[in-house]
């Protein structure tokens, strides 16, 4: 599904796919609908900013929305995947993930990889969330016996 507001994919995939129970969200990054980078910064010489914990922060409201779009939110993510460009950005990511998830949150693996699609990005997260199609109901039952 593409989702109406969010910055669209730089490619031809979906924002997520939803199979069942399941719904798969594509690798996120921090970009936002104009095309910009939260957590980026260029001057006029070309030089840049790059603020891993603003990029995490703004990943995760990302996926946050597009879950939102499913029927869920971030917690219903039963696995992360994070890729860095660089392990020594761990440290900060780590920092602001730890803000939104402990060790009841979703199983997680971070890897290192040599780049992403764009050089102002330090990080971009896929993950899987499990948000039913029709809400869990409960079936109570009567205090008293019924006649």
């Amino acid at each position: 599904m593409i989702v109406p507001g969010a910055a669209p994919p730089r490619g031809r995939f979906p924002h997520f796919r939803r199979a069942g129970d399941l719904v798969f969200v594509s690798g996120t990054s921090s970009r936002r609908p104009d095309g910009t980078f939260a957590g980026a910064k260029a001057d006029a010489m070309g030089v840049t900013d790059l603020d891993i914990r603003a990029q995490t922060r703004a990943v995760l409201d990302n996926i946050a929305r597009l879950l939102a779009a499913a029927g869920g939110g971030l917690s219903d993510l039963v696995s992360v995947t994070t890729y860095l460009t660089s392990m020594n950005d761990f440290g900060g990511y780590n920092e602001v993930y730890a803000e939104h998830f402990d060790e009841h949150g979703p199983s997680r693996t971070t890897v290192a990889v040599h780049q992403l699609p764009h050089p102002h990005l330090l990080i971009e997260i896929s993950a899987v969330a499990h948000i039913p199609r029709t809400p869990v109901t409960r079936i109570s039952q009567d205090k008293e016996p019924r006649p």
